[in-house]
């Protein structure tokens, strides 16, 4: 990354051929290492591939400069065949040049063309994507709508509620403990390095509690509903309000979509995002009267025009549910 900022300091145009062709005649030849046992080929062409890769959404204006990537954070690396099909299936999995490394637990009969290992904390994953037919979902309901929320992960038109974990304000207190710990031992030592594998384990339990739910849900809106509503939250804005801050990002508004979208393609469900600015929460879901303000504190609803009562949440949901029809 540093030759190709260089490069364009002197007024050159790099691209990751370029990149390559300089690796391989004035980098790799210098370093013995690199050649071992012929992993380090497979492993660079991806590396270069993914720099232009950001590099092309930096220059598009979609993401930010790149970073380096720093040892012992997300760390990652992807490999193939040399084009060649992996055959996939069972607990074991033959990967190129490293040979065969057993697994947890048995993966998809199948096969892919790469495949990425990655590590979290001590334990290493391996990820690989396959075509799969798509999964028709049994849909008991035509359309549903989703609010989500802090104080309940979301509420659905239907009346179903999905709790809020809140996996990282339920472990806070023992994730400041282990960095405290760790932030107290010698730079360097093998102490530090083992509370740094403890706290790395414990945000990685955060993480899957929260992914977990999300899954949860996601799973039963995309096999149980034809068409789901929900809205389009600016969360980059809700996380201004310092106050609110930590819960939102307990929450995982971007993945909960993120996860839609995706699940709406596979199991071939329709999914309708609102207008960010539609007030979903402020209409009566009875009447259709609009209220001028509706502060947060404000659980349930109130209509002002016919007195129609019910959950905030659950009047918002059936407002989202009837933007489908719209």
């Amino acid at each position: 990354m540093a030759t190709w900022g260089s490069l364009y300091k002197h007024g050159y145009k790099p691209n990751k051929f370029i990149l390559k062709k300089f690796f391989n005649h004035s980098v790799k030849t210098k370093l013995e290492w690199i050649k071992e046992k012929g992993i380090c080929q497979k492993i660079t062409q991806y590396a270069f591939d993914q720099l232009g890769a950001a590099f092309d959404r930096f220059f598009k204006g979609n993401a930010g400069y790149p970073k380096f990537k720093n040892k012992g954070i997300n760390d990652s690396f992807t490999i193939d065949a040399s084009g060649k099909p992996m055959p996939m299936g069972g607990t074991s999995v033959k990967l190129p040049t490293i040979g065969w490394v057993k697994t947890y637990e048995g993966t998809t009969t199948t096969t892919t063309t790469k495949l990425t290992i990655s590590r979290i904390a001590d334990e290493w994953y391996i990820a690989f994507a396959y075509e799969v037919d798509c999964v028709e979902s049994h849909s008991t309901h035509e359309v549903v709508g989703v609010d989500v929320g802090v104080k309940e992960l979301a509420t659905l038109s239907t009346g179903v509620v999905f709790a809020n974990p809140k996996a990282y304000k339920k472990n806070i207190q023992k994730l400041k403990r282990l960095s405290k710990a760790h932030a107290q031992k010698a730079k360097g030592s093998s102490n530090r390095h083992k509370s740094k594998i403890k706290l790395a384990r414990h945000h990685a339990k955060v993480s899957n509690i929260r992914k977990d739910s999300l899954h949860k849900l996601t799973n039963h809106l995309c096999k149980n509903h034809a068409v789901i509503v929900i809205e389009d939250l600016s969360v980059s804005g809700m996380m201004q309000n310092h106050k609110l801050a930590q819960s939102i990002a307990d929450c995982g508004f971007y993945e909960f979509k993120r996860q839609l979208e995706y699940k709406c393609k596979k199991y071939g469900c329709t999914l309708i995002v609102a207008d960010r600015w539609y007030p979903s929460s402020k209409i009566c879901s009875s009447c259709g009267h609009k209220k001028e303000s509706l502060s947060l504190s404000e659980r349930v609803y109130v209509c002002d025009k016919c007195g129609h009562t019910l959950d905030r949440d659950l009047n918002a949901a059936i407002n989202l549910s009837r933007r489908a029809l719209a």
